[in-house]
């Protein structure tokens, strides 16, 4: 068993992310990044997601920001499938990415509606299953 900090982080890894991301990332864990796993669990999930001074939607759009603002395609597109379970909606992830547009710049906001675009098309197809 480990810490409460990791325990708490895991559930909220689970909650925002799904079962089947984290469950996946947990099986695919090896001896190398182990110690990655951990400290991201821990730390992001653990002592940043669990505090009470905001909730799961606002730090969700703030975490879409900085990956956008940041090129980060990858884990945007994680977090704004994410999005089905912290409560941001298509139109808060639009805000969002067009304060990323005149703070960060047009390129980012471009990739990152791109990215947006795709990643809500995909979630209203599976939804329809």
């Amino acid at each position: 068993m480990k810490d409460p900090a990791y325990e708490a982080g895991l559930a909220v890894r689970r909650r925002v992310l799904g079962e089947a991301h984290v469950k996946r990332s947990l099986e695919n864990t090896t001896a190398f990044d182990e110690d990655f796993q951990d400290l991201i669990t821990r730390h992001a999930w653990g002592d940043i997601w669990t505090r009470p001074g905001l909730d799961y939607r606002t730090r969700s759009l703030i975490t879409i920001a900085l990956l956008a603002a940041s090129g980060r395609n990858d884990e945007l597109n994680l977090h704004l499938r994410a999005t089905r379970n912290t409560g941001a909606t298509a139109d808060d992830v639009k805000e969002v990415l067009l304060q990323v547009a005149v703070y960060v710049g047009v390129p980012a906001a471009n990739s990152a509606f791109r990215i947006a675009k795709s990643a809500f098309e995909e979630m209203a197809k599976e939804g329809s299953r």
